[in-house]
């Protein structure tokens, strides 16, 4: 049997094309939100979930680290996925014709100069892949979508214009989750992500990062969001270079456990080879 790997959107999202990338072997299963792909890993009716973090271009994906502590899954692995936009449109159409194309509001945001040069009014669509599918079934010559050629492919839509994104480095990078994690893996090159909540205590923050500081660790990321609602409680996102059995993770870690109420590791994985 096929092993299965949950992505969220429509066949041919960029997602799904992530997951062509990166775990070609696998059957990629669309999902219809975040929350989805982690039940359908959680489950069991999955394997693996594909799931996007952050762009070079729009930054942080939302509800993502909101989700990715409650979900009871582990960080396996990472991918960097090249995100190229293409105008897509009905067979027969010229760009001239397109007054208006569809996409997810992420994917209009990285055009913008395309789309102003081409005369071309941005429609907000439920997601990129989606969009394609709405193109499709639409009819209408004068609409375009803006999606992955992998989504042209799929609902028999014509490419009109290749690579139109703003930037030449944009890039998604996507988190491959699993319901099991094995830290015993190692690379060249390993990361380490966790999160975790300072102690209600003055300069808290800038205390637990002084152990990565003085221990030689690199911090790659590091980003806080509110819990529950509420402007007091805040949780933060950090990504490391190195593994939790590194002597000097280990002290950066256990000093920061001084100045922490809550710290979990969400996954220990092998870096990208595109990581720059």
């Amino acid at each position: 049997m096929t092993a299965k790997i949950a992505f969220q959107g429509e066949p041919g999202a960029y997602s799904h094309q992530a997951c062509r990338t990166a775990r070609p072997e696998y059957e990629a299963v669309p999902c219809r939100t975040f929350e989805d792909v982690f039940a359908a890993v959680h489950d069991g009716g999955c394997e693996l979930g594909m799931l996007p973090v952050e762009n070079s271009t729009y930054g942080r994906v939302a509800d993502i680290h909101r989700l990715l502590p409650e979900s009871g899954l582990h960080i396996v692995d990472e991918a960097f996925v090249r995100v190229h936009i293409n105008l897509l449109a009905l067979p027969g159409t010229h760009l001239s014709q397109v007054k208006r194309a569809m996409s997810h509001t992420v994917l209009l945001g990285q055009c913008r100069d395309f789309l102003h040069n081409n005369g071309i009014h941005a429609v907000t669509g439920a997601d990129t892949a989606g969009s394609a599918l709405h193109v499709a079934e639409e009819g209408d010559q004068s609409l375009g979508a803006l999606a992955s050629e992998l989504a042209g492919e799929i609902y028999g839509l014509e490419v009109l214009a290749r690579h139109i994104e703003d930037h030449d480095k944009n890039t998604t990078r996507f988190l491959i989750m699993s319901r099991d994690s094995d830290h015993s893996r190692r690379s060249d090159r390993m990361m380490t992500s966790f999160v975790f909540e300072v102690r209600n205590i003055p300069a808290a923050l800038y205390k637990a990062m002084g152990g990565f500081a003085t221990n030689g660790v690199n911090m790659t990321k590091l980003e806080s969001y509110m819990l529950d609602g509420s402007f007091t409680a805040t949780q933060f996102h950090a990504d490391i270079e190195g593994h939790p059995d590194d002597r000097n993770v280990q002290l950066a870690l256990e000093e920061l456990g001084y100045f922490t109420s809550h710290l979990e590791i969400l996954g220990v994985y092998p870096a990208d080879p595109q990581r720059p």
